[in-house]
């Protein structure tokens, strides 16, 4: 009896220990879920069509602003750029807003490069508006969360905080 208990319970430990040493630790299962959200991201900035879409507004001098309800976009493409995105800030110039407080562009980008760095990418890009120049300067981390400012000739720099995703995937 005492050998059939033995048996059984040695049994036991080598299904419990083969069955655990193949399950993947947290930290094992976090790091692959990093690496792959990576190569996503990766393949997505290099593919060159991909769309920001911000949550929050940061104008200089001024408190963020919650974007999520406002219908915001810049699509990055170096063939063709198109973009809409509200802007809180004061004009420099008289250049005419007459009350339209977007930066809007459509247009094949004059600069338009991308970097890859130790922690994310960089991508800057200069498009032409209806009556501005706008130099664009988007970060986008390895886990997918971006920030992009924007400058231009005519308009104090804003920030804008949000996510990249591929271009076919959001409705302008």
């Amino acid at each position: 009896m005492k050998k059939k208990l033995l048996l059984i319970f040695i049994l036991a430990q080598v299904i419990y220990l083969a069955a655990y040493s193949q399950e993947k630790s947290k930290k094992q299962q976090k790091e692959e879920e990093q690496a792959q959200k990576k190569m996503q991201i990766e393949n997505l900035v290099n593919s060159k069509n991909f769309v920001f879409k911000a949550r929050y507004a940061f104008p200089m001098g001024a408190r963020q602003i919650d974007l999520t309800s406002n219908p915001n976009y810049v699509k990055f493409n170096p063939d063709l750029m198109d973009g809409y995105m509200p802007y809180f800030g004061t004009a420099t110039a008289g250049i005419g807003l007459s009350g339209d407080a977007t930066i809007k562009f459509k247009d094949k980008p004059d600069k338009f490069n991308i970097e890859e760095k130790k922690k994310n990418f960089q991508v800057d890009a200069e498009v032409k508006g209806v009556n501005d120049v706008y130099r664009i300067s988007l970060t986008v981390t390895f886990s997918g969360s971006s920030s992009m400012t924007v400058t231009s000739n005519h308009r104090g720099t804003i920030s804008y905080q949000g996510e990249i995703y591929p271009g076919e995937s959001i409705k302008y």
